[in-house]
């Protein structure tokens, strides 16, 4: 033996700790006298000359063991899991990884080659997997399930204990139970006017029926015979003093069978594919996985595999779909689960850390911004003319921009902010500190309703600094467009405002200094840096109304740095907010009243121009001339639109504004931009078609000025109990996080913030409100790694690099686009 006492700890726990922790602590069980073992050997390494460090760790680790033997297995697990930690705490680098040996494969150990060729076993076409072929592989194609590696991430939704057979009459009623029998008697049967279908199975010991509500009567009869032997799973109800289920999990024991895994295990349960059994899916999923989850690699290395007690990706896949025992039922703690998302989520942060890493290293504008924003004169003028005080948030984030600015990288900035926060102000001195450096500035909005509001709002300003503007959609006249691109390539014109029309090839910038795109999730990574790429790396802004929580801020924008204008200007009330039904219309129109009686305006939103019959909705034009003529006749009401022209829809809203107009009824146009402090009351019409967001969105037109302000959600067609809970969130809060972490969990983050757009990898198994921790961690060791070996030079990092890009599809390469 080594006269090493540190040595000799680490040499005789791996192989017990190893055996333990393999195949998910399936052997734990067998694990005999550890508590002697550990005892005795950190007795002896006490004994001996050793650091104080040690000395603290040895002492930890006999802690850790003193009564591990009489312990249950859950809390030898948690035991087991801190001996490895603290084993490897002790070798100073990795030494054990849960669930597998040191010596074998992981990506740290394989080739380039070898991790190239993985790559493209895993990217396998769905058909070509056994047990699929064209027809089946139809089916999983429409599940978004394509390829190999598609398959083996089509993880269970739950798993059912099947290993306890028991005789009919041990069955407990109101639990899930296995059972087995033989089909006695089956056929349609009525329970006064209800039709089903029956099936009585015996043992001997009792009877137990079977019962169907939704069924294809000649596929059943076609299925099950009497005198088949079958086993059962489901719920145990009782019915006239008799033992049933209702829609079984049901499977025939044919003579030559005897693999009862489906049963005498534990049981993954998978989502439907087209019409195949459970049975069948199982098959086809457990062939996959035995054929090709050992070519998965792991997007970690190994060292933070260990550091967090993380599974190898294969073993995890493996342990996934095949679980050792009921660690499974439980999702939030089963290890198997916990190691992918903790795979999948390293590998988007490890990619969000190269695209960071990259930008920095570009040369960009340094623009010369002064002390403060009084010594850029044209920003000086700007505040000059506004009738209102910047925000202590507004000037901090200012302040963030200018250094941004003044440094000779590009900045890559995301500006979000509550409903009303100010967001476009900030954008719009950011983009005059490039105009008064003599570069042209560049605001690009996802809509031409957006881009016109930005420009309606801003271009009064710009005409007395002297500059000029210019509003570039798809609706700009051919001859216009001819005209406005030459004086845009010749820089006689320094802001541009438009839409996707802006990155188009024709469209050539003299000198673009600064991007700003606004709710820049409603755009694809591509079309960002095509934008971009009209400029010598310019900055860029990214700005969103939507209030976005921090996890998906750590995703999405992750490679951005972020700014929050968590201030409203000062005078703004909270909002009252109340959901209706279409029955308490009454109700609705004589709050309106009190308002307009007050001399209060009232803003009344639908989601359609003109009535669309098959959807039964209240339609914008048709509303307005029902209101004008047989609800609010002694009131002037106008209509705004997408579909009006800008000029018209500039009219509507200074007619509103100046107070020449009592009710504006409208489209989700006023959703931004338009800001009148005598308005009181926002109505929303079909309130149940839109997302929280844009709910809050809304809202925000109203308490803008001194008084009392209502925002009054009218849902026609609620539909769910679901949907009426979620309108009743907006009336709980007028926090838009609060409501943004609502909308997040209700619609998902693809749907939510436009991750599809985004360029990131897809979120196969992760959660990003439940695994927020999970991801700060993934966060904080990938930007770590990058920081220790920002040119990935170690042979380990390139091939890490590889499998990263792999999963991001060689989007990589896109790594300065904001």
């Amino acid at each position: 033996m080594s006269s090493n006492p540190i040595h000799n700890i680490i040499t005789a726990l791996q192989k017990p700790l190893l055996f333990a922790s393999k195949n998910n602590f399936a052997h734990l069980s067998l694990l005999k006298n550890m508590e002697p073992l550990v005892i005795s050997l950190c007795s002896k390494a006490l004994s001996s000359p050793i650091s104080i460090a040690d000395a603290d760790n040895i002492k930890e680790l006999q802690k850790t063991f003193e009564g591990f033997d009489r312990l249950d297995l859950h809390d030898k697990k948690d035991r087991i899991l801190k001996g490895i930690e603290i084993v490897n705490k002790m070798t100073g680098h990795w030494s054990l990884v849960i669930g597998q040996k040191k010596d074998e494969a992981s990506p740290h150990s394989l080739s380039i080659e070898e991790v190239k060729n993985n790559l493209k076993k895993l990217s396998t076409p769905i058909e070509y997997v056994k047990g699929i072929g064209p027809k089946v592989g139809a089916w999983f194609r429409k599940k978004g399930i394509e390829t190999v590696l598609d398959l083996l991430y089509a993880l269970p939704f739950r798993y059912e204990d099947r290993r306890n057979i028991k005789k009919i009459s041990k069955l407990s009623v109101g639990v899930k139970e296995v059972a087995a029998g033989e089909i006695m008697a089956l056929g349609e049967v009525f329970y006064g006017r209800k039709r089903i279908f029956e099936i009585a199975i015996g043992d001997g010991t009792g009877i137990l029926k079977l019962k169907w509500f939704n069924y294809s009567g000649a596929a059943m009869k076609k299925r099950y015979k009497a005198g088949q032997r079958v086993i059962v799973f489901g719920d145990i109800g009782i019915f006239n003093n008799q033992k049933e289920i209702i829609h079984p999990d049901i499977e025939i024991i044919d003579k030559e069978e005897s693999d009862l895994t489906d049963f005498n295990s534990i049981v993954p349960i998978y989502s439907s594919v087209g019409n195949l059994h459970q049975k069948t899916i199982r098959k086809i999923i457990k062939n996959a996985v035995a054929e090709y989850a050992d070519y998965a690699n792991g997007g970690a290395p190994r060292n933070i595999l260990a550091k967090y007690s993380i599974m190898e990706l294969p073993q995890a896949i493996k342990e996934c779909h095949m679980p050792a025992n009921t660690d499974c039922m439980d999702s939030k703690n089963f290890l198997a689960r916990k190691s992918l998302i903790f795979d999948e989520l390293f590998s988007l942060e490890f990619g969000l850390a190269i695209k960071k890493k990259d930008a920095v290293k570009e040369s960009g504008i340094a623009f010369k911004v002064g002390t403060d924003l009084k010594s850029v004169p044209m920003v000086d003028k700007f505040i000059s003319l506004l009738p209102f005080k910047l925000t202590s948030a507004q000037e901090r984030v200012l302040s963030e921009i200018k250094t941004d600015m003044a440094c000779p990288h590009p900045m890559n900035r995301l500006i979000q902010g509550d409903v009303g926060s100010g967001k476009t102000v900030v954008a719009f001195i950011s983009a005059l500190i490039a105009i008064d450096n003599n570069y042209q500035s560049a605001i690009m909005a996802p809509t031409e309703i957006l881009a016109e509001q930005h420009y309606l709002n801003i271009h009064r300003f710009a005409e007395e600094l002297g500059i000029r503007a210019c509003l570039l959609t798809s609706s700009v006249s051919k001859s216009e467009r001819t005209k406005m691109l030459k004086q845009i390539k010749d820089g006689e014109i320094n802001l541009i405002i438009g839409t996707h029309a802006l990155i188009q090839e024709d469209v050539e910038f003299n000198k673009l200094g600064i991007v700003v795109i606004d709710e820049q999730h409603r755009f694809g990574v591509v079309q960002r840096s095509l934008l971009k790429k009209k400029g010598a790396n310019p900055d860029v802004i990214v700005m969103t109304a939507t209030p976005i929580p921090r996890t998906l801020t750590m995703t999405v924008f992750g490679d951005l740095d972020v700014s929050v204008i968590d201030e409203l200007p000062p005078g703004r009330k909270p909002i009252d907010t109340l959901v209706f039904r279409e029955r308490d219309r009454q109700k609705v129109y004589q709050i309106l009243k009190s308002e307009l009686v007050k001399g209060r305006q009232v803003y009344i939103v639908y989601p359609l121009i003109d009535e669309k019959e098959e959807l039964e909705l209240k339609a914008a034009a048709n509303m307005a001339e029902h209101l004008q003529k047989d609800i609010f006749p002694e009131y002037r009401i106008g209509l705004l639109h997408g579909r009006m022209g800008v000029k018209e829809k500039e009219d509507a809203m200074t007619a509103f504004k100046n107070k020449k107009i009592d009710i504006l009824v409208s489209t989700t146009v006023i959703e931004v931009g338009i800001d009148v402090p005598n308005a009181s009351v926002m109505v929303i019409e079909h309130a149940e078609r839109f997302g929280l967001s844009q709910l809050h969105q809304l809202r925000g037109r109203v308490g803008r000025g001194g008084h009392k302000s209502f925002c009054l959600l009218l849902a026609y067609k609620i539909g769910s109990i679901d949907t009426y809970k979620r309108l009743k969130i907006m009336e709980q809060t007028n926090d838009g996080f609060k409501i943004a972490e609502e909308d997040l969990n209700i619609r998902g983050p693809g749907d939510f913030i436009g991750t599809k757009q985004s360029g990131l990898p897809d979120f196969r198994i992760s959660n990003l409100l439940n695994d927020a921790a999970v991801l700060k961690n993934a966060r904080d060791e990938a930007f770590k790694l990058i920081e220790q070996d920002p040119d990935l030079i170690k042979e380990e990092h390139k091939i890490l690099k590889e499998i990263i890009n792999a999963r991001w599809k060689g989007r990589l390469e896109l790594a300065t686009i904001g």
